[in-house]
């Protein structure tokens, strides 16, 4: 993997404005792409979502989340600091669950599938529109991509995660827009914790992108519509 630093990503300000998670930048305020998901997610999944907390009860439920939320920024940290050349693969001194998970990450995909890196963490903008972090953005298999980073208590379907290739549609078109780049792949990278640590990768591309692309300004729409509301 070669840096690439050729873009000059813009530096923003999280602020909460009215209960909205927004990003500042450049003198405006954007809403980020997850408060928009989460503001257009359907009655559906929120009903599901609500029957899974009642099933598991509110404290466990709440331990779950946080639990997971922790895991998940851990994670995120060491595969930054990998990336950016912070730490090696062997990183030692750490034996804890999120960094088994992001060596699991690199040595499955990152340290052989990676060919450029452009910014890792990055913040990325459609002017007028909303703003949010690319987990990582570069040459990946060949193809300009945009990488994002989850973790998983279990493996995932590929039916159950069109949220995250909203979030990837997203930020490839507004690193598009933002830099005149020909992003046409979306790489989610899944783990999940000890003891099964189970890998995944799913790509997005060509025209299924595009279609998650217009799905997500439609909901950019919903959401802009929905706060006039209030």
């Amino acid at each position: 993997m070669k840096w690439n630093k050729q873009f000059k990503y813009p530096i923003s300000k999280l602020i909460n404005q009215l209960g909205v998670r927004c990003y500042e930048i450049n003198g405006q305020k954007l809403p980020s792409v997850t408060t928009v998901l989460k503001g257009t997610e359907s009655e559906e999944k929120k009903k599901s979502l609500e029957e899974w907390r009642r099933k598991v009860g509110e404290h466990e439920a709440e331990r779950i989340v946080s639990e997971s939320s922790r895991r998940g920024t851990q994670m995120h940290q060491h595969l930054e600091e990998f990336l950016i050349g912070q730490t090696k693969l062997d990183f030692e001194g750490f034996d804890n669950a999120p960094y088994q998970m992001s060596k699991k990450i690199i040595e499955e995909s990152l340290s052989t599938n990676l060919n450029e890196l452009w910014g890792a963490e990055v913040n990325v903008h459609f002017p007028d529109l909303y703003a949010g972090t690319a987990d990582a953005c570069g040459i990946y298999n060949g193809i300009e991509s945009i990488l994002d980073f989850k973790q998983s208590n279990k493996p995932k379907k590929r039916n159950w995660i069109d949220d995250y290739f909203l979030q990837v549609a997203a930020y490839s078109l507004a690193h598009n827009k933002t830099y005149n780049t020909k992003i046409t792949q979306g790489v989610i990278l899944i783990c999940t914790p000890p003891p099964t640590i189970q890998f995944q990768e799913f790509i997005i591309k060509d025209e299924e992108l595009k279609n998650f692309q217009m799905i997500f300004l439609q909901k950019v729409e919903e959401y802009k519509r929905m706060q006039k509301l209030i």
